[in-house]
């Protein structure tokens, strides 16, 4: 799948390539639009979640799922092979690769990803479904980032942050930033 990021009226549309910053007109192309929504899964390797953070990630599938049906899977790393980096990363990136279909849309969250903003997260997900794409899948890695396979196979790469955060609160960040793109894309008031 060739996609790739470009600024276009300040908005994005999928392609890699582009590195212009956000516009400072904050409205994604989709607001108030209807959109075909495609179901989301994302992908996170790290430990047992804490109690707290379960709970927040419960309370945004459930805001979400108004929206589309969406699914979060835990894959393990593993503390046995801590010793050898390069071996915990190709072992993460096999088990996340396996989860990944070739109809997928593979948004990969990484430090050195492109920075968006909310509106640009909302264009992304309301572009998600004209792809063709089956199903829009973030990828969220381990402890030492992700592998080589994950990395070619992304169409594309953001980051939430530039400081470097556990999976646990980017999967808590990026939960409610696909809740707030679709309030942003329906027209609602949570974002302002």
């Amino acid at each position: 799948m060739a996609l790739s990021w470009c600024h276009c009226d300040a908005h994005l549309s999928l392609n890699k390539k582009a590195a212009a910053p956000p516009s400072l007109d904050r409205r994604s192309k989709y607001s108030g639009q209807s959109i075909r929504s495609i179901p989301m899964r994302i992908l996170t390797v790290g430990k047992k979640r804490s109690q707290g953070i379960q709970l927040l990630v419960e309370e945004y599938k459930e805001k979400i799922k108004y929206y589309c049906s969406i699914e979060d899977i835990l894959i393990r790393s593993n503390p046995k092979i801590t010793s050898d980096v390069k071996a915990q990363i190709e072992a993460e990136d096999t088990v996340m690769m396996q989860q990944i279909k070739p109809e997928d849309l593979v948004v990969m969250l990484d430090e050195n990803g492109k920075d968006i903003v909310s509106e640009q997260m909302a264009d992304l997900v309301g572009d998600a479904g004209s792809t063709g794409s089956s199903r829009i899948t973030f990828c969220i890695g381990g402890p030492y980032g992700h592998g080589s396979q994950v990395r070619e196979r992304a169409d594309v790469t953001i980051r939430l942050s530039s400081m470097v955060l556990n999976h646990q609160v980017a999967l808590v960040v990026l939960l409610e930033q696909l809740y707030r793109a679709w309030t942003i894309i329906k027209g609602q008031k949570y974002h302002h």
